[in-house]
């Protein structure tokens, strides 16, 4: 079973990544960079702002700041448990699929898929209550974590687990969010 969805999950990224084609190969290596989502975490970071105030988008900030640390760390165990080879490292693949980026390290789960998606969670629970189209802000993840696959450096199932745990964290980490404001309420509307 398991070397069946292991198999999957390779046959599955070779038609991902061969979706690619050169012209496109600067675009994604852009998309893969977390620098060039700085304006997306501006604007939510001064949509927090505006409906809660400095104060708590500073507490917010340090509890993202916690979580992307904590999911990391929890990634590089997982990397190091596992020591899944990176699509571009894997012998039977050589000359068949699109070797954008190269990376040396593991692959299992991906530590973009993981912390893309916490901190989203976490955020999204956050405001989507003050805002009607929060549900987008995913829209962030998902493309995030794909740059991944097209690039050459994961396989679906590392993006896949990356998710999971990511959605997991991030709730738990607003779970500690809400048991924290609730026993020193430090969170208040602002107006």
């Amino acid at each position: 079973m398991l070397e069946h969805l292991i198999q999957l999950d390779k046959d599955l990224f070779v038609f991902l990544n061969g979706l690619g084609s050169e012209p496109f190969d600067g675009f994604w290596k852009i998309i893969t960079k977390q620098i060039y989502w700085s304006p997306l975490f501006l604007a939510v970071f001064y949509l927090i702002q505006k409906r809660m105030g400095w104060k708590n988008l500073g507490i917010i900030i340090l509890f993202l700041a916690v979580l992307i640390t904590f999911t990391d760390q929890i990634t590089n165990l997982f990397k190091d448990t596992f020591e899944r080879l990176r699509p571009c490292n894997v012998p039977e693949f050589d000359g068949i699929i699109r070797e954008v980026i190269t990376r040396k390290s593991f692959s299992f789960f991906s530590g973009h898929a993981a912390n893309s998606m916490a901190s989203t969670m976490f955020v999204y629970l956050i405001i989507r209550k003050y805002y009607r189209y929060t549900f987008l802000l995913f829209c962030f993840p998902f493309i995030f974590a794909y740059s991944r696959i097209y690039l050459g450096l994961h396989f679906p199932g590392d993006i896949l687990t990356g998710y999971l745990f990511g959605v997991t964290f991030g709730f738990v980490f607003y779970r500690m969010y809400l048991f924290f404001n609730k026993k020193y309420n430090f969170i208040k509307e602002h107006d």
